[in-house]
């Protein structure tokens, strides 16, 4: 049975949450907001590099012929890749990587033009995603209940191509055949659906962000005439490989992503209005932590999403006494399991995270209400 829900201009009137934030001390969530260029290219760039280099080895070994290493470096390649599809333009999308504005917008086309990413559609659901985490009736950007799946098939699918859907983190549009048949349909206007983001929701944001379906519509256009050029131009040239390199690697070796990724909101509460609750931050390496932008530290960037993904170690240092222990991220996926099994038994079982015994619930030291609730420069126009 689907749900009627009402429009999200609607829900905009109505739905005030009052979310708790953890204090810190006067001055400072300003100081922890100030973006660098200097970060944002070693966080920008050096993803970029790494991207490049993995390309090039697998460049050299397709010229010699040398399959093993073609498809260990292709394995590489996508792994470092796919986290270009979605990680990167998130975090650009906020506008707070670079200082200079005009790097945060053209890095943010670069990786979601090759990554085959929606930013108009993605950028209108994640506004609403932060200002109503968790709340149902105003984020839908997740299909629940979200399942930590370790199905056999698509395991075998994210250690080696993701062809068809496998469980998504969040607005994934899922494997390759479904990403290219999405964008298809975006191109010609038609509202398209996948397992992990429902065609209602997408419909709705329409409805309330028509100029934004339009710029998709386009953004969408553009990808297949970039990709289809690429393809066609490689063939053309008999260099098969630079497609499979340029314009696949967000489906090859999607593991890490997925692992990492899943962890956000998985099997936490919704409708509350404390973040500590419906998000989940994670310990990771420091590797896996730069390809992933810094987004273990998902609870302090929905908490104050205004601060650049460089600088979220050092807030979660800053409130550590206010939030849950985080987990690994072997420990956060036997949590999200035993979440899912217990609601396999009863559906409205809904896992409260607990809180350090010194944690508030309240608090009366707003300082600057503005800049504790900035998302950055994501919302779109129609939203700001």
């Amino acid at each position: 049975m689907s749900t009627e829900w009402r429009p999200l201009s609607e829900v905009r009137e109505d739905l005030r949450v009052e979310w708790y934030r953890s204090p810190l001390p006067s001055g400072r969530l300003r100081e922890l907001s100030r973006r660098n260029d200097l970060q944002g290219w070693f966080q920008t760039g050096g993803h970029l590099a790494l991207f490049l280099c993995t390309g090039y080895l697998c460049y050299q070994f397709w010229l010699v012929e040398q399959w093993i290493g073609f498809a260990a470096c292709l394995l590489l390649h996508g792994t470092v890749g796919s986290f270009f599809s979605g990680v990167a333009p998130h975090e650009l999308g906020h506008g707070t990587v670079f200082r200079t504005r005009w790097l945060n917008k053209f890095f943010l086309y670069l990786f979601s033009l090759f990554s085959w990413w929606d930013i108009y559609d993605y950028g209108s659901s994640h506004t609403y995603h932060h200002r109503y985490t968790q709340y149902v009736e105003g984020d839908r950007e997740n299909v629940y209940p979200l399942v930590p799946s370790l199905a056999p098939f698509a395991l075998l699918q994210l250690f080696t191509v993701n062809l068809f859907s496998v469980p998504g983190r969040n607005f994934s549009k899922g494997g390759l055949f479904s990403t290219v048949f999405i964008t298809i349909k975006s191109a010609l206007g038609i509202v398209g659906s996948t397992e992990n983001v429902s065609r209602e929701w997408i419909d709705a944001l329409h409805n309330d962000q028509p100029a934004e379906r339009d710029r998709s519509k386009w953004w969408s256009r553009l990808q297949l005439l970039f990709h289809g050029s690429l393809l066609a131009g490689s063939l053309s040239a008999d260099l098969w490989v630079l497609p499979i390199l340029l314009s696949t690697f967000p489906f090859i070796g999607n593991w890490l992503v997925y692992f990492v990724g899943t962890t956000q909101h998985c099997g936490l509460r919704g409708d509350i209005p404390d973040f500590r609750k419906n998000t989940r931050s994670t310990r990771i390496n420091p590797i896996a932590s730069f390809l992933y932008w810094r987004m273990n530290w998902h609870t302090e960037h929905h908490m104050y999403a205004g601060v650049p993904c460089y600088n979220l170690k050092k807030l979660a240092e800053e409130i550590a006494d206010d939030m849950p222990e985080p987990k690994s991220t072997i420990g956060a996926w036997k949590e999200m399991r035993e979440i899912w099994h217990k609601q396999q038994a009863d559906p409205t079982y809904q896992y409260d995270m607990p809180l350090p015994a010194p944690a508030k619930q309240t608090r009366s030291d707003k300082v600057d209400e503005d800049l504790e609730g900035s998302i950055g420069e994501l919302a779109p126009e129609g939203l700001r």
